[in-house]
């Protein structure tokens, strides 16, 4: 009897050296960052579930942010895009306090050097001058580089004759580089100005958020303004809207969908529809395959 007791004994202690053996390998195998939480409803999605669904939640149905190689992949031809003026980076001599340490933390962070790629592409064949605002690098704010970035893009678009898109998500100018930034409004309008005057079509396409600098200027001058469901789309953000004022706002001022009923923009377009979307869009204004 002491013997039967002895060898169960010496089988449960096997196995739960098993069990916890298993236990480690099992944690050890599981990948990182296989569950996303909505920031919206808060409920957790499995990760491929919600890159299959074009990273929108598939229970509240609010699109994630997502990275400009990210947008670009979704919209554009597989293997069509060439990026331009990837290089570009911000002058050392603006000097605000820390700045050129956030620069470098920024950069290492996301992998850009600064919040606006953009080059060529083709949508269905047509070849377009594409341009996206990614807000893992300083918010997508507006400085000298974003600027000069887009007024290339532009002029770019009107030396080729192509039709011009550009996604915005944006915090506005950013105030570490005070007037440059300000400065970019005027430039990028400018040469939005031009373009159009030589007969382009700018496809402006608003996704969340698109604040400050860059509505007042190239977010809003698009021939055709797309936006994404329940973006916040606005200058001032409600809260210093509603201090200015001193009124309660609207429900759902300044998202994508008061801002269409209101005549603001032109459509709203689901992010798995972007693509057929534009390419409707740019063959109705003379697209073509070349």
């Amino acid at each position: 009897m002491e013997e039967l007791f002895k060898e169960r004994k010496q089988k449960i202690i096997s196995f739960r050296k098993l069990l916890h053996r298993e236990k480690k390998v099992t944690r050890k195998d599981v990948p990182e960052n296989i569950f996303v939480q909505c920031p919206k409803c808060k409920e957790t999605i499995l990760s491929q579930e919600l890159e299959a669904s074009y990273y929108v939640c598939p229970h509240c149905h609010q699109p994630l942010k997502i990275d400009a190689y990210t947008r670009l992949k979704y919209v554009l031809d597989e293997g069509s895009f060439h990026e331009l003026y990837a290089r570009m980076v911000t002058d050392p001599k603006i000097d605000f306090p820390g700045y050129q340490e956030k620069l470098a933390r920024e950069s290492k962070k996301s992998g850009l050097r600064d919040a606006f790629v953009c080059g060529v592409g083709r949508i269905e064949g047509m070849k377009v001058a594409i341009g996206v605002l990614d807000s893992r690098f300083f918010m997508g704010s507006m400085g000298s580089v974003v600027g000069e970035k887009v007024t290339l893009l532009i002029e770019y678009a009107t030396k080729k004759k192509l039709p011009l898109i550009i996604f915005t998500a944006s915090g506005g100018a950013r105030m570490q580089e005070g007037i440059v930034s300000l400065m970019q409004m005027a430039k990028t309008s400018a040469a939005l100005s031009r373009f159009q005057s030589h007969g382009g079509l700018y496809i402006s396409y608003l996704t969340d958020p698109t604040t400050g600098g860059v509505t007042a200027s190239f977010g809003m001058l698009g021939d055709l303004i797309l936006a994404e469901p329940r973006a916040l789309i606005g200058f001032a953000g409600p809260r210093v809207v509603e201090q200015t004022i001193k009124r309660k706002l609207p429900e759902g001022f300044q998202t994508s969908e008061f801002l269409l009923e209101h005549g603001f923009v032109d459509m709203i377009v689901e992010r798995a529809d972007m693509q057929k979307t534009l390419a409707l869009l740019l063959r109705l204004h003379g697209g073509e395959k070349r």
